[in-house]
């Protein structure tokens, strides 16, 4: 087993220190707190040619998979610039076209994606079915070889920069199959299409990205819009929200190590009773425990990763990275924040902004009791909880 990147990796990993040097954690945080989307930094990455890591060469990008894809977003968060709309654009959405899109999909939108011309975000949630995808009512009904998409779709991330949406949608009920997996179709859905209509979810967290409410109206879509096979979309669905549940955890661990370097950088600097804070166990050890769950969980993160990209099952490992740096993540801004004081919560350090951002992820998109079922179901083999 060999825990070393190489020298691609690593350039990608260190990606993150290369892009601080003109947009930084203070730019983020500009954005963050105006919850308006940094233009300028994507452009910056997608010339640098990131948006594209997961889609093959021949459709504009890198040709490479979720390992570098983690790397890169872990190693973005690690200067303090966690990326959502890197999430559902070239991770969830563009990696699943490139998958099993149709030819107009992979010549046409996805290196016009991959240049940045075009961004994508991804709609899966409901309102009324929230967790329960199987009881998702946005329905896309057959009209000759046609469909007319209806129903509602809330909290997407950056429905207002992006210009398509992967839709999940039920082709038939979930009353009408026999096994209530049956019946989804994945659809490519042009945002300016007539009968799409958005309402902003104000979200109190500083972020660059905000989330939306979509509702589609009688949307008009044809066969080239349908990504993969109708009626058997919940198949090929895991192979965007394992990546879901991987890039997440990556950008968990990323927050915690900006927030410990603050941590520590702080704690070796300010001196009280005649010796710096850091000296205290009572500061040193709640940050060396934090460390230690932030590089756990990057571990864990790497071997689901590792596991997908090699076409194993990673539904166990993608679940339990997700749970793991997710709690890394908050222990480690919140010993952060301790060690700082009264400074941890001034605008000047930047550093609380960090801790709403890490708790939400505790809780979105998938929460953590529903990675501990999975995890105490499918891997431990205990009695099904839901």
């Amino acid at each position: 087993m060999d825990f070393i990147l190489n020298d691609e990796q690593r350039q990608i990993y260190d990606y993150g220190g290369q892009l601080a040097q003109k947009f930084d954690n203070d730019c983020w945080l500009r954005h963050a707190r105006k919850h308006e989307f940094p233009h300028e930094m994507f452009r910056q990455i997608a010339d640098d040619g990131f948006l594209g890591i997961m889609v093959p060469k021949e459709y504009g990008g890198a040709g490479l998979g979720m390992t570098e894809m983690a790397l890169f977003m872990e190693g973005t968060a690690n200067q303090g610039i966690p990326l959502l709309m890197m999430v559902v654009g070239p991770t969830m959405s563009l990696a699943h076209i490139a998958s099993h899109g149709s030819e107009f999909h992979k010549k046409e939108l996805l290196p016009a994606a991959c240049r940045g011309d075009i961004q994508f975000c991804f709609a899966i949630t409901e309102p009324g079915a929230g967790s329960n995808t199987m009881k998702a009512t946005t329905l896309a009904k057959r009209r000759g070889n046609r469909f007319s998409l209806s129903g509602e779709k809330t909290f997407i991330t950056g429905a207002e920069v992006a210009d398509y949406c992967l839709v999940v949608a039920r082709t038939k009920p979930h009353t009408e199959v026999s096994r209530k997996t049956d019946g989804f179709t994945l659809f490519a859905v042009d945002l300016k299409k007539k009968g799409v209509d958005k309402q902003r979810v104000k979200i109190s967290i500083p972020l660059p990205e905000e989330q939306w409410t979509l509702f589609f109206d009688d949307v008009d879509l044809g066969p080239e819009d349908v990504v993969g096979e109708v009626d058997k979309g919940f198949s090929i669905l895991f192979d965007s929200l394992n990546p879901e549940r991987i890039i997440l955890a990556a950008l968990c661990c990323g927050i915690g190590r900006f927030a410990l370097n603050k941590g520590v950088a702080y704690a070796s600097e300010r001196n009280v009773f005649g010796q710096p804070i850091g000296a205290h166990q009572g500061v040193q050890h709640p940050m060396a425990k934090a460390h230690t769950a932030v590089e756990m969980a990057s571990l864990m993160t790497r071997r689901a990763a590792w596991e997908f990209d090699n076409k194993l099952p990673a539904g166990a490992s993608s679940n339990m990275a997700k749970y793991a740096a997710a709690e890394a993540g908050i222990e480690a801004v919140d010993a952060a924040l301790q060690a700082h004081g009264g400074s941890g919560f001034t605008e000047d350090t930047g550093l609380y902004e960090m801790y709403p951002l890490v708790r939400l992820l505790r809780t979105a998109p998938v929460n953590r009791e529903l990675c501990l079922s999975f995890i105490g179901e499918k891997v431990m083999g205990l009695p099904r909880s839901y």
